[in-house]
């Protein structure tokens, strides 16, 4: 058994699909939530996703084995400053934040430096919808989750929570914070400023209602993720800012080479562009 007292911290989408797939895979004995709004812990305890809860994060990770912090990466410091006194001695400490680099620096606020017991982790699994309704136990199936351990990460601790999200059906890999934010900025947190931006410049123009009564299929696709939590991706986008911004000057780059192609009636750069681009999405689907 990886726990028998595993706290969740934020029991939305994230946290309540972990602590459904942790319950089906018989890996805990005991769940409690926490979180600020106690009419969606009940929730999240009726629908049986947690068995207890508190809104009082010092109260809920005692006694705990393992405290995942399933919060907006803006709030792990508060979180962290809650519970520090409270934690027992064996506990084991992880996140599901995507700006790692962040996380780092909000932990070393307040502990000095990575406490042994600190694992930062990132699953790369979601959907456009939020809260407890929205979890599913198969979330993380087949899906990657990243541990970023640093110098001073316990190996005990890194295997336990290893562990636990291998037994959700996750696929767990290890890079360095500053490699993973890299990566993510390019593969998650750019697409999602495209696709708010996109939505925003359609909405603010007169014949909005028109263009999205008629939005098709590919409107739907590319701006799917522009119902994602605002509040998240806002902390998100400003935690991982640096290589954001370096990924955002690129692509406006990209889109300036792209309108001097149709100034210029530049047919064979479009098409080459084009092709380029179908190619190499083909290779990574395939």
């Amino acid at each position: 058994m990886i726990a028998k007292r595993l706290c969740i911290i934020g029991v939305g989408l994230i946290g309540g699909s972990l602590a459904r797939a942790v319950r089906a895979a018989g890996e805990c004995e005991h769940i409690i939530g926490c979180g600020r709004n106690e009419a969606s812990l009940q929730t999240a305890q009726k629908l049986g996703v947690i068995d207890s809860y508190s809104t009082d994060a010092a109260t809920a990770v005692a006694d705990a084995d393992v405290v995942v912090l399933a919060v907006p990466v803006g709030a792990i410091g508060s979180v962290l400053t809650q519970i520090r006194d409270a934690l027992a001695e064996h506990a084991v400490v992880t996140d599901v934040g995507s700006s790692k680099g962040s996380v780092v620096d909000a932990v070393k606020a307040v502990y000095s430096d990575i406490p042994v017991f600190f694992v930062p982790g990132h699953p790369i699994a979601g959907t456009e919808q939020s809260g407890v309704e929205a979890s599913f136990a198969e979330l993380f199936q087949q899906r990657r989750v990243i541990l970023t351990p640093v110098a001073q990460t316990d190996v005990g601790a890194l295997e336990q929570v290893t562990q636990l999200w291998q037994c959700a059906g996750a696929q767990v890999s290890t890079m360095s914070p500053e490699h993973h934010d890299a990566v993510l900025a390019a593969t998650s947190h750019l697409p999602h400023m495209l696709a708010f931006a996109l939505v925003e410049l359609l909405n603010q123009r007169d014949d909005s209602d028109e263009i999205f009564d008629y939005a098709a299929g590919g409107f739907r696709d590319f701006t799917r993720i522009a119902s994602s939590d605002p509040v998240m991706w806002r902390d998100i986008c400003l935690a991982n800012a640096d290589a954001l911004l370096e990924l955002v000057d690129d692509y406006t780059q990209g889109l300036s080479r792209l309108a001097d192609m149709l100034r210029n009636g530049d047919a064979d750069g479009l098409l080459k562009t084009f092709e380029q681009s179908k190619q190499a999405r083909d290779r990574f689907i395939g």
